[in-house]
This record gives structure tokens, sequence and C-alpha cells, in this order.
């Protein structure tokens, strides 16, 4: 039986991806893995194939699982004196302002593909070769550079994409301007890489020849990322964090993540919040919830030893409603959703981009070391092999009557509040799905210095006692949040967010 499908992903290249995997013999899970790489390929600037990952998955008649491919702390061939080196900083005007570290050693052990690799193994049904079929087309004809990619890199094509070679070349045109809307971006290199994950499978990239090109650019630029961090990378197989919420059971991404534990604590406090539309006390609280949850996520859980106890002592808090004891870009997504009742939801990330494009691979690296909100404790301050903290949080639902949703976002630490804003205006408010992402947001963004929260101008806002920032309405800056969801009445349906280029795609009947 052929299984249909309906995706919500970046851009239409990798939406179709997962739509033609799908008819020609894949699964949900299948599809869900060509369109997260394809869109690894084709958003450059916003992910890449060196980026961290989580795979949550829900399959009929079993608990759902996420698959932890999150970046580890590299250096274990590295001597002392090669941390804190092989970096540069880079300002940049995106979102407000945004200071990051990027060069060779910002890099982190990347482990998406690891993570992809597990979920095909576990769950998929085509050839792994198949699944990279349509990054390798789009790779090898060309692929435009999508509009929320273009609105990024017009802050940091030069500062932070353009210092190496490769990297510059890959994104300018000869006279030296970023590429326009109709040029189309062409990484030859880029091709035989992936033609390598293809047929070799992602060892090639932990052990192989991608590997060894990897690793010898390292070494010869101070990157801390080596041969035995490839090597011994492995992505960690997790039962899914679960809460109810009204009809729906919610699975998302668990400690030691960050992202889905601040999701499931922030709904839980909203208790309930909106009946209907979002009204100025439900604003109220949502704002209150946001800085208890991330205060508390800040100062205590970010620099817990054990973050898997510290999430267990918010979920303790959050079970007694007890605000008070909290308070003292650049990610992409993929959702999909078959009519055999799975869910798959992807995430990947590679920071805001370190700009060192690998030679003779077409592939650029990570700057998740570089990137602020997860390296609080300051750049290469972890022991190698830890995992790095992570906001994304791809999640799944199920309801009693059978109906799937497969949810995520990307927007950095935006994202649990982007997606507790939109679950809670459809699970709790009713609202429909599309409409709960089109909705105005709000962000508390609570620094040492300030806390102050984040509005688009069209959110109606009381006193929320705290100094207010608008942004323009529907801004990219708040995250874009896709969806894919199947219901035993009405079949298949996607949405993706208005903040960002994204773009959907349902099987034909």
């Amino acid at each position: 039986m052929v299984v249909r499908v309906a995706v919500a992903a970046p851009n239409a290249l990798a939406a179709r991806a997962g739509v033609d995997v799908a008819a020609g013999g894949g699964n949900t899970v299948d599809a869900a893995i060509a369109a997260a790489v394809t869109t690894m390929v084709t958003e450059p600037g916003m992910v890449s194939l060196s980026a961290g990952g989580y795979v949550t998955v829900s399959l009929p008649g079993e608990e759902p699982v996420t698959i932890d491919g999150g970046v580890e702390m590299p250096g274990r061939d590295r001597p002392q004196s090669w941390f804190a080196g092989g970096v540069h900083v880079v300002h940049s005007g995106y979102g407000g302002g945004v200071t990051m570290t990027v060069g060779h050693g910002s890099v982190a052990t990347p482990g998406a593909l690891a993570a992809l690799a597990l979920a095909h193994a576990r769950s998929g049904q085509r050839d792994w070769s198949d699944l990279l079929g349509p990054a390798v087309a789009a790779a090898r004809t060309g692929f435009p550079l999508g509009a929320s990619a273009r609105q990024y890199l017009e802050f940091v094509h030069e500062s932070a994409f353009g210092w190496q070679p490769d990297s510059h070349a890959a994104l300018h045109d000869p006279s030296g301007q970023l590429l326009g809307p109709d040029d189309l971006v062409r990484i030859p290199a880029l091709v035989g890489s992936l033609e390598m994950l293809a047929s070799h499978g992602v060892e090639t990239f932990y052990r192989g020849r991608l590997a060894e090109l990897i690793t010898s650019d390292m070494d010869a630029n101070g990157g801390l990322l080596g041969t035995r961090d490839l090597a011994e990378y492995q992505a960690v197989l997790r039962p899914a964090l679960s809460s109810e919420h009204g009809r729906w059971q919610l699975a998302t991404n668990p400690a030691p993540a960050i992202g889905g534990v601040t999701l499931t604590a922030m709904l839980a406090l909203l208790s309930g919040r909106p009946k209907g539309d979002w009204t100025v006390q439900d604003v109220a609280q949502l704002v209150a919830v946001q800085e208890a949850v991330l205060s508390y996520r800040i100062n205590h859980f970010e620099a817990a030893p054990d973050r898997v106890a510290a999430a267990r002592a918010l979920m303790q808090m959050v079970d007694r409603r007890d605000l008070a004891a909290m308070s003292s870009p650049s990610t992409a997504h993929v959702s999909v959703a078959g009519d055999d009742g799975v869910a798959c939801a992807i995430t990947v990330s590679a920071g805001y981009g370190s700009g060192v494009m690998t030679p003779g691979t077409g592939i650029w690296q990570n700057n998740c070391l570089g990137e602020p909100e997860l390296n609080r404790s300051g750049l290469h301050s972890l022991p190698p092999g830890a995992r790095l903290l992570s906001n994304m949080a791809p999640s799944v639902a199920t309801r009693a009557d059978g109906a799937v949703l497969a949810i995520g976002t990307p927007g950095a630490d935006r994202i649990s509040t982007a997606l507790a804003q939109v679950l809670a205006g459809h699970m709790h408010g009713g609202r429909p799905l599309e409409q709960a992402i089109a909705d105005p947001r709000a962000h508390v963004r609570v620094n040492a210095d300030e806390t102050h929260v984040d509005v688009e101008q069209d959110l109606v806002v009381g006193v929320l006692g705290m100094p207010v920032r608008e942004f323009p309405a529907q801004s990219m800056y708040f995250g874009g949040v896709g969806a894919a969801w199947w219901e035993p009445d009405t079949g298949l349906h996607a949405a993706a967010d208005p903040r960002r280029a994204g773009a959907t795609r349902i099987s034909p009947a």
C-alpha cells in the first residue's frame, strides 16, 4: 500500500522530496528524512549537513521516541592550548542585534546525519540512497536561494560567510554581490559529497573520506573537531517527554535538551488558556509564564551538572503551578504526517553558521560552539564529548480518535515560546491550526541587565510590567512553525508559517 503524506518544510524542493519518496514506496519516516536532508542542502546559512538535530516519531501502538542527534563539544584529539582559539567575533543586525563567534574553532561535533540514519534503521522502508536522491538532484542542477535564507544572509553574507574563499564563492556572483532571487546556488563539490553519503551511508561522514577531509581542514586551521570526535559520536534513542493537553497527548524532545522541557512547562502553566481568542489577560499570563520558565531555565537548568535531574525538578514545580519559585535562523524544521497514522517531526540546526566550507566537500560547518544562547558558560567551556544545550523541540501529538500531528519550528530560543503559543491556541482555545500559527506572538527576553518582552505589533497587550520591544507583524524573528496532521474524518493537512517562506505539499489522492 502506498502511504499518502502531508509535508510542511522550509521550501518547495524539500516538501516535494517528501511526497515523491512516499509515492515511490516510502513510508512517513522515509518522507520526513528525505525532506530533512533536502532542507539541509537547500537552505544555506540557515542549516547544513554539519548540523545537530532531533527526530521525534510516533508509530501506532508504540510509545513516542526522540532520537537525539544534538551537537557535542569536540576536542578529544586536541592539546589544551588549542581551546579558545580558531575563532573571531561577528556582530549582526539580525533579530535586533546578535553577537556570535565564527571560524574553525566554533564548529561542534555534528549529529543530525547520525540521528537520521538511526531513524531510518529503526523505521525506514526505502533504501537510504533513495532518500538522498532529491537532495543530490537539487545540488546537481542548482537551487534558488530561498527568501528566508536570503533575508538572514543579507545580514551576514560578508561577515560570517564571506571570509573563507569557498564559502564566499558559493553565495556571491562574480561581482561579489549576494546571489539574487533569480540566481541558482551551485556547489559542485557538494554533489560528490552527497553521492558518497548516498552510496556509503553516514559512515563516510563520521569515519570515512568525508571525515578525513573535514578533520584535515580542522587540523590546519585550529579547529577542535578531530578524528576521535567524529568517530565516537553516537545518536541516542530516548523516550519522548509526554503530556496531556485537552484531547491531545503531546510528545516532544526530552532532557538533556531544553526545548521540549521548556515547551511542556509553558503549556502546563498556561492552565488551559486561551479559551478562544487571545485576550489581554491571556497575553499577560503568557508573558508571566514565559518569564518564569525562561528565567528558571537560564538560572538553574542551563548551569546544572545533571540536566535530566534539573528537568525533573522543573516539572515538579510545574505540577504545583509554582511560578514564583521559577522566577529567581538558525534552525530548520520538517513535519510529516501519514495516513498510516505515523507522525515524524525533525528539527536541525547549524547555529548561525561558522562560515567554514570544508574544501573539497561543499559542506558548510556549524558554529554551535559560537551560538551565544547555547554557551552561556563561555566558549569551549564544556569537556569534550558533552552534549550542548539545545532549544530544538520537534513534537508529535496523538488523539484517541487516531488523529496524529507533527509540529515544530526554527527560531533559536524562540522555539519553545512560539510552539507554546501555537499549541495553546489550538489545543486549549480550539483555534484552527492554520489560524493558531498565524496569530501574533510574544517572546520574553531574559537578560542579565534587563528583562523585556518582544511582541509583534498586531498583538494586543495591556500593562505587562516590563519594557516592550515591537517587531513588525509576522516577523521572521518569531520562528516559522510548520505542521502536518492527519484526521480520520478529514484526511491529510499541512500548514506553514507566513513568517517564513515555508512550503506544504500533500500526496495526491
